[in-house]
């Protein structure tokens, strides 16, 4: 089918914006500008040699050339969101007191003695802080990063790592303190938190951590409380330890792509 373009008597009106165009004609001349890469060369040309045209061409160039050679890049400003987020040194400082407190416990309550509180608490404890560096409820800015291309896997990666580096010093010093042995908890509390991470491509790391945190007050907690017996925290169960920090390592590095979804930002 043939198109018919406009004449250069309209292409030049309409250039010029003359207002003596009938309106049927304008209308045309606008629609078929839209489908026509030819005819949108020629209303260029045409609008070259009006000189209200080129005037006000020439005044929005000079313009922003001016504003331009004014302006200076904003500075480059490292933001460590990527590793931590403000709400996390509550959480963190919480931790870190639940700690001294647990030391406390050790050395005054006598009960303690078959369920030392630091062994107790420290496996379970890194679980608060993972929680608060990736929840939308606590974090005022979550909605900004998770849509960055930093968001993801790489990126609760980074802030799990953050919790860990201060979690785990403090744990140190009070199993010294306490005597408890650095295997007894820290291969519980790696396995934990790297499990906190596989269920969260499921169903979202908050709640994950509360699940497992949950699973843990009734399986170890509890029955130390009430039995003063260690449940799952003995030497023979180290292997069962390491096997489920393996395992969930795997299932969080398959999963990957699962952390870029709104399911594990829950």
């Amino acid at each position: 089918m043939s198109v018919e373009h406009p004449s250069d008597r309209l292409v030049a009106g309409y250039a010029r914006g003359d207002t003596d165009l009938p309106a049927d004609e304008l209308w045309a001349v606008e629609a078929h500008m839209e489908q026509c890469v030819d005819c949108r060369g020629r209303l260029a040309g045409a609008a070259a040699d009006v000189p209200a045209v080129t005037a006000l061409l020439t005044a929005v160039r000079d313009g922003l050339e001016l504003a331009l050679d004014r302006s200076t890049p904003a500075p480059r400003r490292r933001r460590p969101m990527a590793w931590a987020t403000p709400v996390m040194g509550p959480w963190l400082a919480m931790v870190i007191g639940v700690s001294v407190v647990a030391v406390l416990l050790d050395r005054t309550a006598g009960w303690t003695r078959g369920a030392p509180p630091v062994l107790l608490l420290a496996p379970v404890l890194p679980l608060a802080g993972v929680a608060a560096a990736w929840s939308r409820g606590l974090d005022p800015a979550f909605e900004l990063t998770a849509v960055t291309p930093r968001a993801g896997l790489s990126l609760l990666l980074r802030r799990t790592l953050t919790v860990l580096a201060v979690v785990l010093p403090v744990h140190l010093v009070a199993g010294l303190l306490t005597g408890v042995a650095l295997a007894q908890w820290l291969l519980p509390s790696l396995a934990l938190t790297a499990t906190a991470l596989a269920l969260g491509s499921v169903i979202g790391v908050g709640r994950a951590t509360a699940a497992l945190g949950a699973l843990w007050t009734a399986a170890v907690l509890a029955p130390a409380a009430a039995l003063g017996r260690l449940f799952l925290l003995q030497p023979e169960h180290l292997p069962l330890w390491a096997l489920t920090l393996a395992a969930a390592a795997v299932v969080t590095l398959a999963r990957r792509r699962a952390y870029t979804t709104p399911k594990s930002l829950r």
